[in-house]
């Protein structure tokens, strides 16, 4: 009887655990979560490269201002107003790069500053939010007219973009070729590229963002009445 018993308990102890046994017991499985990445936050001081292109030197790192573009600093554009066409051939260059650059500089002055990304460009350099002394610099960019926003349809900055325009801000009171398309068709992006270059570009335009275009399509063919 006893070896019987023993046998019982025994059987009852090596019995192929089920569905319900598994979830009755206290041991659980230790679960396996994948991690939670972190975009980087930079702050410190900071080196200005171009219009919207920010160097950290303590972190060796670069950092550009999202949703906007800027003029690169070889780019050129041209003023609208030229005057004397007899004794000059084109209109007065205007180094929109460097302005942009000049501009991005002022602003930041020698303030620290904080950039949150929230994504990576195509060349993986970081796209961020950056703010110096409480202030936006995107939104400083746009609002003093030498900054576009990168993508219309979803920038949060258009009506920054849209007072500098209505205003002849900037780079809205010249004739500019878009970005995107200067960085296409430009060959010579050596700070050494001449104005007649991008005059030549501009001539033949795929897509234009400055008013100043717009207005001379405006304007009547016939100016003598």
């Amino acid at each position: 009887m006893k070896r019987y018993l023993a046998a019982a308990v025994l059987a009852a102890f090596v019995q192929p655990a089920t569905a319900a046994d598994l979830v009755k017991s206290p041991i659980i499985a230790s679960r396996q979560y994948a991690p939670v990445y972190q975009y980087p936050i930079y702050k410190g001081r900071v080196a200005v490269m171009d219009g919207r292109t920010l160097w950290y030197p303590q972190y060796a790192q670069r950092v550009r201002l999202v949703d906007i573009d800027a003029c690169e600093l070889p780019q050129w554009a041209l003023d609208p107003k030229w005057g004397n066409r007899e004794r000059q051939k084109g209109p007065s260059p205007v180094p929109c790069g460097p302005l942009s650059k000049a501009w991005l500089k002022r602003t930041v002055g020698n303030r620290p500053v904080e950039c949150s990304v929230v994504a990576y460009g195509h060349d993986g350099i970081p796209q961020a939010r950056c703010t110096a002394r409480g202030r936006d610099l995107a939104a400083e960019m746009l609002r003093v007219g030498w900054a576009r926003v990168a993508s219309p349809a979803s920038s949060q900055y258009l009506a920054y973009q849209n007072r500098a325009m209505a205003a002849r801000y900037g780079m809205w009171a010249t004739y500019v070729l878009d970005m995107n398309e200067w960085r296409r068709k430009a060959v010579d992006k050596t700070l050494d590229r001449r104005p007649i270059a991008d005059f030549n570009l501009l001539a033949e335009r795929e897509s234009e963002i400055s008013p100043p275009f717009l207005d001379a399509r405006r304007k009547p063919k016939r100016t003598d009445r």
